[in-house]
């Protein structure tokens, strides 16, 4: 059975998420640790304990998200023998997720990460005045068609296809007088439902070319290794090995559509059927039941779950 481990992205973080690893198990703590310390600031607490609105900030959800699937795969590899060489024919993250697989893959080391992380966060949010752009998720159209929508909605303004999440979801970002027309359209033109979304920025869309700018500068400054499974980038929905080809991906990722659905069926066929959804929530389990037929999902990220995964190996 051919194996992938998929990171979450932004809207899965929860207060309290690996809070339970890191009280049963050292590695997971050592990850806390490291992170905190690479960011000079006691983000652990903030994960653990709260309050929401300051976790829920995009500076600090990003490399809290990290932090907590590095944390379930230290654990994994030290108490369930996982090796991602050789139990794992690919990896891949959603958005930011991508980072976290590329840590997991030893192709970034866990305090780069989080510092690329931070400075990631801090230019999204940045990128655009809040208030002027927004994100609506377009539920029940194939991408052909919300891509349509996106188009047809901009009317000189930015439209763009952020997600292509697969199960009939897409959503669009970017100014939020066409987002809020994509809405109207969608509705308009078939779609199950269209739906503002609470986000602080307008993420993966044309708006986000400062922060684009600020992550190639980032990443050039990087230590980035060969990893040692292959990475799927969001962008390209194949993989990436060579530490510059990462380095752009995750450049062009900022502006550019998560091509999730893609990216899971390409896994599915090169023979993936068993996903691992590493860290906080189950949002991507779910996808991938949708999009690769027949495909076995598990979320792994309290102490319960290490042992169905190391049984699983």
């Amino acid at each position: 059975m051919s194996r992938a481990f998929v990171f979450p992205g932004q809207g899965s973080q929860i207060v309290g998420m690996g809070k339970a690893l890191a009280d049963a198990f050292a590695p997971a703590r050592a990850v806390f640790e490291e992170v905190d310390a690479a960011l000079g600031q006691k983000l652990s607490q903030i994960i653990f304990e709260g309050p929401a609105e300051e976790l829920t900030l995009t500076a600090n959800t990003q490399p809290a998200l990290m932090a907590v699937s590095l944390a379930t795969i230290r654990v994994l590899e030290a108490e369930a023998g996982l090796d991602l060489k050789q139990h794992a024919r690919f990896v891949a993250g959603h958005s930011l997720g991508e980072y976290s697989a590329l840590a997991a893959a030893r192709a970034l080391s866990i305090a780069d990460t989080a510092r690329l992380l931070r400075i990631r966060g801090d230019a999204m949010q940045k990128a655009v005045p809040v208030g002027e752009g927004a994100m609506a998720a377009l539920l029940g159209l194939e991408f052909e068609q919300a891509a349509e929508i996106a188009r047809d909605a901009a009317q000189g303004e930015v439209c763009d296809p952020a997600n292509d999440n697969g199960g009939g979801q897409v959503v669009v970002s970017g100014s939020k007088a066409a987002v809020e027309r994509a809405v109207a359209l969608a509705t308009e033109r078939g779609a199950k439902r269209a739906v503002m979304l609470p986000v602080s920025a307008p993420f993966h869309c044309a708006l986000m070319a400062p922060a684009a700018d600020a992550m190639r500068e980032a990443l050039a400054a990087a230590t980035i290794n060969a990893p040692v499974v292959p990475v799927i980038a969001n962008v390209a929905a194949s993989p990436v090995g060579d530490p510059e080809a990462i380095r752009d991906a995750l450049v062009r990722q900022v502006t550019g559509t998560v091509r999730w659905r893609e990216s899971v069926a390409f896994m599915a066929d090169q023979g993936v059927t068993q996903f691992f959804e590493i860290g906080a929530g189950k949002v991507l389990t779910g996808l991938a039941k949708r999009i690769a037929a027949g495909a076995t999902g598990q979320a792994v990220g309290t102490p319960d779950d290490i042992e169905k995964v190391r049984q699983a190996l």
